[in-house]
């Protein structure tokens, strides 16, 4: 996890580096140029390292992810998205306790994040809260064991997309939000 947080500042230490080259390169410019600007409406797909719910899983679990959002509200320089993510975490594997242990969590949530495009054409840079439900589900063979819950899911993540048309680009997430960190695509629906 600590592996995580470190990309996570060392992704927003590089976005905030380029912004600055950028401006330094521009010739002034009336603010953000942002893709995410109000009544855009995205959706990313991302996998990566998913997150751990419940503490019982081993191995690196695997996580993936899909998000849409509706940017609704301006906040300053910025904009406000609103929407919905549904996605899981899934473990395989065990440890010197166990021959064969499973566990997943499936979220379904709503999430929401504040954006801001800095000085470069293409780039959107964002952080952002949710709150669902996971559904969890862990097996251990050696026990006989199943179990099943639903427990709430709250989440905290940081991103950034780079689009390299009007309508699609690339995107990557850190933070504690079905996953841990994740990479995909992103479109640009309206």
């Amino acid at each position: 996890m600590k592996k995580i947080k470190i990309i996570a500042c060392l992704i927003l230490v590089l976005g905030m580096g380029i912004s600055n080259f950028s401006y330094a390169q521009s010739r002034g410019g009336n603010g953000p140029v942002t893709p995410i600007k109000l009544g855009t409406v995205t959706l990313n797909l991302g996998v990566g390292v998913g997150a751990q719910y419940k503490g019982n899983y081993y191995n690196s679990p695997f996580g993936t992810k899909a998000a849409v959002e509706a940017a609704l509200w301006q906040a300053g320089p910025g904009v406000i998205t609103l929407g919905g993510e549904i996605g899981g975490s899934f473990s395989n594997g065990g440890n010197k306790n166990f021959s064969e242990y499973k566990a997943s969590t499936i979220v379904v949530a709503i999430r929401s994040a504040w954006h801001y495009g800095w000085k470069v054409p293409g780039l959107d840079t964002y952080g952002g809260v949710s709150a669902g439900l996971g559904f969890h589900h862990h097996y251990y063979k050696d026990y006989n064991g199943n179990q099943n819950q639903v427990i709430p899911v709250p989440g905290i993540f940081v991103g950034a997309s780079y689009f390299v048309s009007p309508k699609f680009g690339f995107n990557a997430e850190a933070g504690n939000d079905i996953t841990a960190f994740q990479a995909g695509i992103i479109f640009k629906l309206k």
